[in-house]
Order: structure tokens, then sequence, then C-alpha cells
């Protein structure tokens, strides 16, 4: 799971359009909690045989162990994943559903070339403030700078002046605008993470549900359109939804990229994060007050703000190379719609060998973020193989560089095996927790799309119920893989962790407690492992759901859709004649 998302691809939305029609969802996750009249689903032509927790738990035993060194792309760790998923497919009954050798004979990869940028030795920054001394940041520490993703080889900026642009959004449709004409050649931006309406709960971003305006990856391209020399987010827990481990562990090494003709379109030559503590510091050496800039950019009347006497001084080398990672592809052919499809998709990449933590462990296992969901694709493999062959294609698809960008779902999405017009369905599984079973359902991240319809009612026939992601605040709708597709039309959703399950032993006040502990001491980090006390009862339970709601989905002539509102109906709609 990853806190990104990218720029659309292949006749999908430009990343500046993405943006939820919030209102709707609002209403929309009100209809969903009482969806207690959902139609109750009456086919179920799969086999009878239920997903295993016992092989879910080997799986990630196996996946998550030191042996796949975290799963890293382009390292020995890719090449042992990548062997066993192929294995795994191989042995279930799948047939490859990759690329096509000179032998015109499919494999079972996807080749992905990407743009790994990396830091070739060690980078200093330090923060001017005027008449106080310069103060060094430790990278890391107190600020997180990314390898640069231009083609710059060397950045020596020397003193360049900060400006503060509040959320550093341009959103002409919501008149709002929070750069108003700046000049940024040659000046760092400071922005802050989340929407503008994030603290009130209320106002044009959808109160407390992130937009794309409210991404990371949005602010650094917004920058980039900008013609900003950089950008710096100020770190904060709660609207980021994530502590600063994960930012230092997910910014300050390798990055990667889809191959572009004109990186500087999307990327400004530096990009860093700031610690909360360290931006309020430099705000009052400014001669400003940090809370109550906060506050006014929370307005439409909010200006850019020139940072008097701030500085930033960045050194550092950048080294750039091609490389090649693989998306791992196999199917279930179709017995009357062979071109039709359904498909389930889990990353199967993490973070790999980094920086060890305070026990000394530098092996970020990913047990739980990704090695749950590539269990239950595994396992949904399985299923779907020894069943009644599917009137459509059923494709299982574990995709590359999530943790990375979700670039090789990304890529997928520009290059598909299978035509996405005559995709029914991307249902993805990423980060599912381990902490038994449930009285409830929910989607990671809510959406406007007829599959959470769908949920409800399969939910409701074994007396459990659907509600909607309870943190919508988190933007986890674009943060995992099933976004891709939603970008390029497709009706997608995902299953993972999330913090509203109400569970059978301790209700939603266990579920809770379990999400802000992962969240805060595992997520992203080296003690994210397998556990032998895992109680994958809860996830078998949801992902047996999932297989019989996509088998049934499979043997149908339905086509799921995206509700009136959703940013994403518009391109669906534009293939409707190849559907007919």
């Amino acid at each position: 799971m990853k806190p990104s998302a990218l720029p659309a691809v292949g006749g999908a939305l430009e990343s500046e359009k993405l943006i939820e029609d919030d209102m709707s969802k609002i209403a929309r996750s009100a209809l969903l909690l009482a969806m207690v009249s959902a139609p109750i689903p009456t086919v179920y032509a799969h086999a009878q045989e239920k997903v295993d927790a016992e092989r879910l738990s080997n799986h990630v035993k196996v996946l998550a162990s030191d042996e796949f060194e975290g799963r890293g792309i382009a390292t020995e760790g890719e090449k042992k994943t990548v062997q066993y998923l192929s294995e795994q497919f191989k042995a279930a009954g799948l047939q490859p559903g990759g690329d096509k050798g000179d032998d015109g004979q499919r494999g079972w990869t996807q080749a992905v070339p990407l743009i790994k940028s990396s830091f070739d030795g060690t980078v200093t920054a330090t923060l001017g403030q005027g008449k106080q001394p310069p103060r060094p940041l430790s990278q890391g520490e107190e600020i997180a700078i990314l390898p640069a993703q231009t083609d710059d080889t060397t950045i020596a900026i020397e003193n360049a002046p900060l400006v503060f642009l509040g959320y550093g959004v341009s959103a002409p449709e919501r008149k709002w605008d929070d750069f108003k004409g700046v000049d940024l050649k040659g000046k760092i931006g400071v922005v802050l993470i989340n929407d503008p309406d994030f603290e009130a709960g209320k106002g044009d971003f959808g109160g407390k549900a992130m937009t794309y305006y409210g991404r990371w990856t949005y602010k650094y391209e917004e920058a980039a359109r900008q013609g900003a020399l950089g950008l710096l987010i100020v770190h904060e827990t709660a609207p980021a939804a994530y502590g600063w481990p994960t930012v230092k562990n997910s910014f300050t090494d390798d990055q990667f990229d889809i191959i572009r003709d004109n990186k500087a379109e999307v990327h400004v030559p530096l990009k860093g994060w700031i610690q909360h503590d360290v931006a309020v510091e430099l705000f009052k050496n400014a001669g400003q007050d940090f809370d109550a800039l906060t506050a006014k950019a929370q307005t439409r009347d909010f200006s850019p703000v020139a940072l008097d006497g701030a500085t930033l001084s960045v050194a550092f080398k950048a080294k750039h190379e091609k490389i090649v990672t693989h998306n791992v592809v196999g199917f279930v052919p179709g017995k009357q719609r062979q071109d039709e499809a359904v498909i389930y998709s889990a990353h199967w990449d993490h973070l790999g060998v980094g920086e060890p933590d305070a026990t000394g462990d530098k092996i970020y296992n990913g047990a739980v973020d990704n090695g749950t969901g590539l269990a239950s694709l595994l396992e949904v493999a399985r299923l779907q193989a020894k069943a009644s062959p599917p009137a459509r294609s059923v494709v299982f698809l574990s995709v590359t560089s999530e943790e990375t960008g979700l670039l090789g779902s990304m890529y997928y999405a520009a290059n598909p095996l299978y035509p996405l017009p005559k995709t029914a369905a991307v249902l993805n599984f990423d980060a599912l927790t381990t902490n038994g079973r449930a009285k409830n359902i929910s989607p990671f991240g809510n959406g406007d799309v007829s599959l959470e319809d769908e949920v409800a009612g399969y939910a409701k026939a074994e007396g459990r119920v659907f509600t909607p992601d309870p943190k919508p605040e988190a933007g986890l709708f674009y943060r995992s893989d099933h976004f891709s597709f939603a970008k390029a039309g497709v009706p997608a959703m995902s299953f993972g962790l999330d913090g509203a399950r109400d569970l059978v032993k301790g209700g939603r006040q266990a579920g809770e407690a379990w999400y802000k502990t992962y969240v805060a001491e595992r997520y992203h980090q080296p003690a994210d492992e397998w556990s032998a006390d895992w109680d994958l009862s809860g996830v078998a339970e949801d992902v047996d759901l999932v297989y019989r709601m996509g088998s049934d989905l499979a043997n149908s002539d339905k086509w799921p859709d995206w509700h009136d509102g959703s940013e994403f109906k518009k391109v669906r709609e534009e293939s409707a004649a190849e559907r007919q």
C-alpha cells in the first residue's frame, strides 16, 4: 500500500481532473450505512470450497520471509517472488497470461520498464533563517529529500527563497487558486498536506473526505506546472494518515517512474517533506505564525506568503538508470466470451532492504502489506481454477511497483493484455487485517461504483453488513492499484485494512486498536513480519466473499458501472459501444 497516485494514461483522465464529486460521496456513504435492503445474490456458479486461512498464512510466511529480502523491485527478492508466484499460478492450474515470447506463446510475466533514480552519495540540507544562524537539517529525521526524478544528476541549490503556498491547490472548477499568479522561478514552495477543509471538516473539498488535490503526488505535479524549483510538504500525521517513519522509509530511498519524454512536466528538481515542528520554527523565524497561516490557507482569500529570510540550500548527486521489473499474470480462459475479463489483483512488491530500525533489522518484509494480499490472490486463483470454466476469462494480476507509485498497474492500464473496455471489474487486495472475523466488510477507500452495492448484497446474504471506509480523509482510494484502472474507466475497488472492523471478538474498539497499532508500529517498517499468532479467519471470510462475487460476475453478462457523479463514469461511457 502506497501513499501515492499518478497521472492518467491511455485515455484516462488527466490527473488534475481527478476530482471527486464529494457531496455525492458523502450522501452515498450515508446510504450504504443503511443498506439493509440490498439485493441478496442468488447465483453461486463457483466451487463450494472455501478460502483456507492456513493456506493464506503459509503463503505469507514464505513471501514475507527474510529470504525474499523485502521483495524490492529489480533485486534478487523480485526474482524469488516472481518465481514463487509463477509456480503457484501454474500449480493452481492457471494458464500463462503475460507477454508473448518469440514463439507467440504467453509467459507468466509482463515486462514493466522504469527509470530508477537514486542518490549517489550523501544529502546535505541547510535552512537559512534570516538573522538567525543557518540550521543544518538531518536527512530522514528533520527533512526527507527525494532523489531527483528529472534528468539532473547534480542538485546544488543555494539559498533558494521559500514561499508558503497554502495547500498548493489550483482548482478552477471550485474557484480555488492558492498560487494567484506568484512567480516561483528559482523558489521553493512550502505546502500543507491534504485538502483545505480537512481541519474544519466542511467546505469545497468534501469535508474530511480527501480529494486528489490532497494527495502529495498532486502537489508535486502542480508545483511543476507552476514552474517552481522545488516543493516541501509539511508533514502532520493526522492529515497525512501516516507517521514520519513512513515518510522516512518511503521517500529517502530509490524512487521509480515510468519512462517519460518530458520529466519536467510532472517533476520539480527538488521534492521533499519537512517535519511539522521544524516548519513551525521556520515560520516563526520568518515573522509568521504557522497556525494563523494554516487557518488562512483554508479560505479562498489566501495568497502566497514569502517567508522573509527563509531559504533552503540542498546539495546531492543523483543517478538514473533504466530497469525492467515485472507484473505476474495468469488466467482462466472464458468458455463463452474469452475477450471479456474479471481481474483480481494484488501488488507483490515492498520496500526491500533499507535503513535499520532500532533493533538493527533492515529487511522490510511486508507481511501484511502486501503478503496478505498476495496470499489472497493465490487462494482465489486456486479456487477459480478448480471451479467449472467461467463464461468470461478471469485474470490474476500481481503487479509490481505499487510502493513506488502504482507503476505496475499504471503500466498495465496503458498496455493492457486484455482489453480494458471489456474488463468487467477489477477486485484488488491490499494489506488485509490479521485480527479475526468481523461483523462487517469495508472497502479500501470509498468509490461511487456499483461494485459496492454488490458487496453489500453478498454481505447481507451471510448475515454481515457493508460499511463505507471510515477514514475518507486518508484518501485510500488513491493509494492502491485499483486506482490505475479507475482512471481508465474500469469499475474497480480494493479490499484492505481499515479501522471500521466491527470484530466478532472485541467489536469496533478492538478493530480500531489493531489498525492504530499497525499503522504506528509496523506499516512500512521492518516490524511488518509474519506471525504465527495471526488470526486469519476474518481475511479468509472477506476474501471468500470477494471470490464468490467475482466468480458470479464472471459467469454473468453484467457490466458494473460508476454511479452518476463519479469522475470516472465519463471515461467508461466512451467505450460503451465495445460492450454491446
